[in-house]
């Protein structure tokens, strides 16, 4: 009964932060929708608040760095590396826009055994403002074929 409360909690917060128009930048929104699905996830894995609190944690800071920082180029970039990037494999770029750099080093495909989809790992270091953020990521192809952040 408590993990019900615990989601039914977070996923009104998500409803109620996603309607609401509180003039949250696109990190700020990334960060919460990564917080609340973050949480979910840790709740799923590890059924105790430590994962869920872990989970929530993780979840804040991917979505923020994808929300507020990595724009339509950058998201096709990483696509692109998680289709076809060599395991092992750092690849980079820099976002003509903004100057913002990226690094991604896919890990080797498996199926998840979850939803059995193909996905996979990878360590993204973005170089933004001259702050240097590491992020550990995973993710999964949908049924369209476009790889989505766990």
């Amino acid at each position: 009964m408590k993990n019900l409360s615990l989601t039914l909690l977070i996923c009104s917060f998500l409803f109620l932060a996603s309607c609401a128009d509180s003039g949250l930048t696109k990190g700020q929104q990334g960060a919460v929708g990564g917080a609340g699905a973050g949480a979910l996830i840790g709740q799923m894995i590890g059924h105790n608040t430590e994962a869920t609190l872990i989970g929530a944690a993780v979840g804040t800071m991917i979505g923020y760095i994808v929300g507020n920082e990595m724009d339509k180029y950058d998201r096709q970039q990483l696509n692109h590396v998680y289709e076809r990037g060599v395991s092992g494999n750092t690849t980079a770029w820099v976002n003509p826009d903004n100057g913002n750099r990226y690094s991604v080093t896919p890990q080797p495909a498996y199926t998840s055994p979850r939803t059995d989809q193909p996905c996979r790992k990878a360590e993204i270091i973005a170089l933004i403002d001259g702050k240097e953020e590491r992020t550990y990521t995973t993710a999964c192809r949908d049924q369209n074929g476009h790889w989505q952040l766990q």
